[in-house]
């Protein structure tokens, strides 16, 4: 039987709540995390080193009791460091598949674009089909999978940028950002005497629960009028001077499942234009490339986006079952 649509909202608001037992002040950027993995799909953060990402993902890992893997990307790591290698075990005398630490159901990919293209392509397989193939064979990853990538969108000497495609495999991007002046001196409060507080973070839903949700979420309804908005936004994308790269038809697909998800966590079983227009910055962001004139004037590309939906008209009949 499906998840009701109340118990979306009301697991995910447990496990934000459990999460911001160590990640203070952090409730939207967690909740939009989980909105992702809720659709089976991946998180880029591009945020300055110390901000809590890696808190933040161990602390869901630890909320969800899944197992979690930290890989440190750098530019002498090799695909086969990531997804496992084939070696000859002498005492059974053939060879056996020893996995890597993709084999995990929570993975966080520490400064992907300090890895070689090559080696980031090792995630591609994995973030779309949940797979994994070495020597011709397929090795399935445990579920639920999910995958948030960090990189510092600051400093870039050393760095290899990631490519469209590889982009394209993440749901949304976001920033955590500094903390606000008395979110900090809690922070501090809570580290007096060696304090460890995301050792003491305990689960609150199971794999079972995401597999629950995700189910769930994919039976929220989207109408004909709200599907047609998406792709008029979309197609907003890709026909502005401004912008070389528009949205492509995988992020539209993004977009409807997260404005799903974002629905369900408001306890509706119907999306609402509303949900389209506060996740259409998450889902495009990262997609988006600019041309040169409008990288030159240093227009942000959220601006460009925020007067795309300003532009689209939404619809304005009843978009309910």
């Amino acid at each position: 039987m499906v998840m009701p649509v109340d118990n979306i909202g009301s697991l995910l608001t447990k496990i934000i709540d459990n999460v911001g037992t160590v990640l203070i002040g952090k409730d939207r950027q967690t909740r939009n995390v989980l909105l992702a993995l809720t659709i089976g799909r991946h998180v880029l953060v591009e945020d300055v080193p110390g901000v809590g990402k890696t808190t933040l993902v161990r602390a869901l890992a630890a909320s969800l009791n899944c197992s979690f893997k930290r890989i440190q990307f750098t530019p002498d790591l090799l695909p086969t460091d990531i997804t496992g290698t084939e070696f000859f075990n002498s005492s059974e005398g053939q060879f056996k598949f020893r996995p890597g630490p993709i084999f995990n159901q929570v993975i966080l990919a520490d400064e992907i674009n300090r890895a070689s293209p090559k080696t980031q392509s090792a995630l591609l397989e994995a973030m779309e089909e949940g797979q994994v193939t070495a020597d011709g064979t397929t090795y399935p990853l445990p579920a639920p999978f999910f995958v948030m990538a960090t990189q510092n969108p600051v400093e870039y000497e050393g760095t290899f940028p990631l490519p469209e495609a590889q982009l394209d495999r993440f749901a949304i991007s976001l920033s955590l950002g500094y903390p606000q002046g008395g979110e900090e001196v809690d922070l501090l409060n809570r580290m007096i005497g060696g304090a460890r507080p995301l050792e003491e973070v305990g689960a609150v839903a199971t794999a079972e629960d995401i597999t629950g949700l995700q189910e769930a979420v994919s039976q929220v309804h989207v109408s004909s009028k709200v599907k047609e908005y998406i792709v008029r936004l979309a197609q907003a994308t890709r026909n502005d001077q401004r912008i070389y790269l528009g949205a492509s038809p995988r992020a539209t697909v993004v977009l409807m499942k997260m404005a799903q998800a974002l629905a369900g966590f408001h306890r509706r079983d119907h999306v609402l234009p509303d949900d389209v227009q506060e996740m259409l910055p998450l889902v495009f962001r990262h997609r988006v490339v600019l041309t040169p004139e409008a990288t030159w004037e240093k227009e942000p590309v959220e601006d460009i986006i925020a007067a795309l939906v300003r532009r689209v008209r939404a619809p304005v009949a009843s978009v309910s079952r």
